[in-house]
């Protein structure tokens, strides 16, 4: 459930959602926080959404949003694969599955007044890069990056015509972070995890580039999907402010993540025997992938002139 000033907007929202432990400063176990992160996600900042699957769920809880998360997953089909993660085909199988059981509790005008206000946040895309066409030999085998940005972009249409289908009318699709600008990319492509950290401006280019392209499709999708309105969130470019002007936002460490070595930790490498810092709000990275709380915070802040703007013209 997104949550403003405004009053409350029912939201379904996609995510990375496996639990995270977070330490305290004596090393000691403190909370798992179902998330990638030492704390709140963007999208945490509005209202917290609890997870599909959780199987002692009210009706309350179904009727003012739920998310259909699983971090890792990607667009590509071979994303989830690859990582273990339930495929985006596979979220929006339970999505309808979710429509099905309101329809049953509440009644098909019901349910489709819901879902018609309901707000659709989608973050997906990182992985099909980091860990699929980066990660493994595969897709280079058959796709230049031009190429493969297409099959993405294809199956974002194909994701949001199915929503729009059934009944979402406004939707949230967030962009690529810098790449190039990831701990593990940098550790991975200069080949050293010590020395000379600095972001890889080429591969940073590529999440760039994608973006640009995923703006003109969304735009075209919304000029064709009647009473629709599909918003783009840029994430990349506060993400960028934060690596190059640090200090401007109380940082301290920006080429490696608070988890681990900072290096190379993700998913299950970072873990209740991980060794975490000291104090994470200096740190843009909580692992070598996703940011901190502290950063999250100040994505949010970016975003939300025009989450307020979208929530405004619905209200």
């Amino acid at each position: 459930m997104l949550r403003t000033e405004l009053g409350k907007l029912p939201s379904i929202e996609y995510a990375s959602r496996r639990p995270y432990v977070v330490h305290g400063h004596a090393g000691k176990l403190a909370k798992l926080t179902g998330r990638y992160t030492d704390g709140r996600l963007i999208t945490d900042f509005l209202d917290y959404v609890p997870p599909y699957l959780d199987p002692t769920l009210s009706l309350e809880e179904l009727l003012t949003g739920v998310s259909f998360a699983s971090g890792a997953s990607g667009f590509d089909p071979l994303t989830p694969a690859l990582s273990g993660a339930i495929s985006m085909q596979k979220q929006m199988e339970y999505f309808k599955e979710y429509k099905t059981r309101l329809e049953l509790a509440i009644g098909k005008k019901r349910t489709k007044i819901l879902i018609n206000k309901a707000g659709f946040i989608i973050s997906a895309g990182t992985n099909d890069f980091v860990i699929n066409y980066y990660g493994t030999p595969f897709r280079r085998k058959t796709f230049t990056i031009s190429s493969y940005e297409q099959l993405l972009l294809q199956q974002v249409q194909h994701f949001i015509q199915d929503l729009i289908d059934q009944g979402g009318r406004i939707i949230g699709l967030v962009g690529l972070p810098p790449l190039g600008c990831l701990p593990v990319v940098i550790t991975l492509t200069l080949g050293s995890a010590f020395h000379n950290r600095e972001c890889i401006e080429s591969l940073s280019s590529v999440g760039f580039d994608y973006n640009l392209k995923l703006q003109n499709t969304l735009k075209a999708m919304e000029s064709y999907a009647y009473g629709a309105k599909i918003v783009y969130a840029d994430i990349y470019t506060p993400v960028d402010q934060m690596i190059r002007n640090p200090s401007q936002f109380g940082f301290e460490e920006v080429c490696r993540g608070c988890c681990g070595s900072g290096y190379i930790e993700t998913a299950l490498l970072c873990n209740p025997t991980s060794h975490v810092c000291f104090d994470a709000s200096k740190y843009v990275f909580f692992d070598s992938v996703h940011p901190t709380e502290a950063a999250y915070y100040y994505i949010f802040k970016a975003l939300r002139p025009i989450i307020d703007q979208v929530l405004k013209s619905y209200s």
